[in-house]
C-alpha cells in the first residue's frame, strides 16, 4: 500500500460533514477509557461502535478496510502473541486478545479520521476552534503534504539503482545494505526539502508573529455536538455495561 492512499485528498464521504476537531474531541474522550480498560468487554463495545462509522467514512468493501488498517492488524496481532507468549497466568490468550483489541479501538479513529478528513480542513479548525499556532499547524500540514512525495522517491532511487544494475538479489545482507543506503538517501534529500519548506514559509510571514485570518473558515454545527455528546454516551454505555456484567476492571486496580 503507498503512503498517498493514506495522506492523499480525501473525497467527501458523510463523516466529512462532521467538524475535525469534533472528531479529535470524540477522540480524547475515548482515549482515557480505552487506557484505563483492563477487561475484554469495554474495549469491544467501544470497538464495535467504531466499526459502524466505518461506511460513513467511505469505507465500505473489505479492500477498501483491510487497505487502511492491515498494519493495525499486524500490529495487534504482534502485540497479542507477546502477551501469549509472556504471560504470567493461565489467561494468556484472554488478556492477549483483550490488548489487540485495545489497541485497534485505540487506532481506528485515526484512520476514521484521515479517511474522512482533508488536512486543510484539520488545519483551518485546529487554528480557528483550538487556537493553535498557524506556524505549528500549517507546518505540520506542508509537512504531511510532503509523505506521499517520499513515497515517491523512495520508488524512485529503487528504480533508479535497480537500472543501474544495483540489486541485492538473495542475499540478505546485501538487502540489508542497499536498504540502508537508500533510506539514508532519502533521508538527506527530506532533510534538503524541509529546509527550502521552511524558508518558503517564513518567506510567506509564518514566522511574524501577526494573527493570521483565515480565508475559507471553520464553522462548530450542532451535529459537531450531537456527534462529541455522542461518545461520551457510548464510553459512559460501555463502562457501565462492564460495571453491571461484572467484567469491568481498571488496569491500575
Amino acid at each position: 500500500m503507498s503512503l498517498p492512499l493514506l495522506l492523499g485528498p480525501v473525497r467527501p464521504v458523510p463523516l466529512s460533514a462532521i467538524n475535525p476537531v469534533a472528531q479529535l474531541t470524540a477522540i480524547l474522550v475515548v482515549l482515557p477509557v480505552l487506557l484505563v480498560s483492563g477487561d475484554l468487554l469495554t474495549p469491544s463495545l467501544l470497538l464495535a461502535a467504531e466499526l459502524c462509522l466505518f461506511p460513513a467514512a467511505g469505507l465500505t468493501t473489505p479492500r477498501a478496510v483491510l487497505a487502511r488498517t492491515w498494519p493495525l492488524l499486524l500490529g495487534a496481532a504482534g502485540v497479542a502473541w507477546v502477551n501469549v507468549l509472556f504471560g504470567d497466568d493461565g489467561n494468556g490468550w484472554l488478556d492477549g486478545v483483550a490488548v489487540a483489541v485495545r489497541v485497534l479501538a485505540l487506532a481506528l479513529p485515526g484512520v476514521l479520521l484521515v479517511a474522512s478528513t482533508d488536512p486543510v480542513r484539520l488545519a483551518d479548525a485546529l487554528t480557528l476552534h483550538w487556537r493553535v499556532s498557524t506556524r505549528f499547524a500549517y507546518g505540520a500540514l506542508a509537512a504531511l503534504r510532503l509523505v506521499p512525495l517520499l513515497a515517491a522517491e523512495w520508488q524512485t532511487i529503487r528504480l533508479a539503482r535497480r537500472a543501474r544494475g544495483v540489486a541485492a538479489g538473495r542475499n540478505p545482507a546485501a538487502a540489508v545494505r542497499l536498504f540502508t543506503s537508500t533510506a539514508f538517501a532519502l533521508l538527506v534529500g527530506a532533510v534538503r526539502r524541509g529546509g527550502r519548506l521552511a524558508t518558503a514559509m517564513d518567506a510567506r510571514g509564518f514566522d511574524s508573529g501577526h494573527a493570521r485570518t483565515n480565508a475559507r473558515g471553520s464553522v462548530w454545527h450542532r451535529r459537531d455536538t450531537l456527534f462529541t455528546v455522542g461518545a461520551v454516551a457510548v464510553c459512559v454505555a460501555a463502562v457501565a455495561t462492564g460495571v453491571v456484567v461484572g467484567t469491568w476492571e481498571p488496569v491500575f486496580a
